[in-house]
């Protein structure tokens, strides 16, 4: 029993997407039949990969992962795409955060409500209390 042609098929995708104007770099022999990955970058993937290397990334956030996403994420480095798990995880935050920003517009107007209300509240109650008593922050 013999398995795929897999350097047919692979010449197949690369001139399908040659059509589109996409690049794809295949050389025959590079690759393990058992696992092959391909990569896609989106323009706007492509772009928020731009926007991270022009600005600083100062900010710790600390992540534990499954360790498919971290294979994942290693993935992503060995194929060229990041310098590190971190630039990864980094850009894939970023993107799903702009992906779910209308979802996150709306939380954010509720969170603001609740902080006003919040310092209505302490308002409220450095009235009644004093201001020298001022109940502790409900943040």
């Amino acid at each position: 029993m013999t398995g795929p042609d897999f350097e047919a098929m692979f010449e197949s995708i690369r001139r399908e997407l040659s059509d589109l104007d996409i690049e794809f770099d295949f050389q025959p022999g590079d690759f393990d039949a058992a696992r092959v990955k391909a990569f896609a970058f989106i323009p706007e993937l492509i772009e928020s990969l731009k926007e991270m290397a022009g600005a600083p990334r100062d900010q710790v956030v600390m992540v534990r992962l499954d360790q498919e996403s971290t294979r994942e994420l290693d993935d992503w480095v060995k194929a060229g795409a990041v310098k590190s798990r971190s630039e990864a995880a980094a850009l894939f935050i970023r993107e799903g955060l702009r992906l779910r920003a209308g979802e996150l517009h709306q939380l954010r107007d509720a969170l603001d409500d609740v902080q006003a209300a919040q310092e209505r509240l302490r308002q409220k109650a450095g009235e009644i209390f004093g201001d020298d008593d001022e109940p502790p922050s409900m943040a």
